[in-house]
Formats: structure tokens, sequence, C-alpha cells
């Protein structure tokens, strides 16, 4: 596996990751375990910027061929990016939320 496709993974791997951090913190707030919570925010957002770094990467080599094959795998990655952004800014909330109702 190599170029688009290894970097489609990438994105995919690195963003799950995150995305799951983000839901586990979610359930530690409602626990009441803001300190695990915040925990898993930090190691949510180390994984997400990371799944960003390969996002650049790929944004930068198009800029330098002038094109990237759009394909179902890249589509994927991109859509848990978005996802993954998404869900830890509805996490960050919710975490306050919970320590404001505690």
């Amino acid at each position: 596996m190599e170029g688009l496709e290894l970097l489609s993974f990438q994105m995919i791997s690195f963003n799950g990751s995150a995305r799951s951090c983000f839901v586990e913190a979610i359930t530690a707030a409602k626990e009441g375990d803001f300190e695990r919570a915040e925990e898993l925010m930090k190691e949510g957002e180390e994984q997400f910027v990371e799944g960003h770094k390969v996002h650049a990467q790929l944004i930068q080599e198009e800029a330098q061929t002038g094109g990237t094959a759009v394909n179902l795998l890249l589509i994927h990655a991109e859509d848990q990016m978005m996802s993954a952004e998404v869900l830890k800014i509805i996490a960050a909330e919710l975490i306050d939320i919970h320590k404001r109702i505690q």
C-alpha cells in the first residue's frame, strides 16, 4: 500500500482514534470523572492533530501535482476527519455542561 491509499488509511486511523477518545471523554464526564475526561480529550486532540498533518500533506501534494484522484477511501477519510472535529466540539461542550450540573 502506498500513496493516496496509505495516506487515506492513516487519516482514517488517526481521526477514528480521536473520535473514540472524544466519545469516551463524554462517558467519563457523565460518570463524574472529569480528570479522565480531560485526559481523553487531550489524547483525542493529539490523534486529531496527527490526522490533520496527513491531510495537510495531501493538500501539499495536490498543489504540487495539480490534482488528486478522488475515490471512496479518500472521501471516507475526509468524512472521518470532519466528524472527529465536530465531535471534539460537542464533547467539550457536554463535558462543560456535566461539570456545571455536578
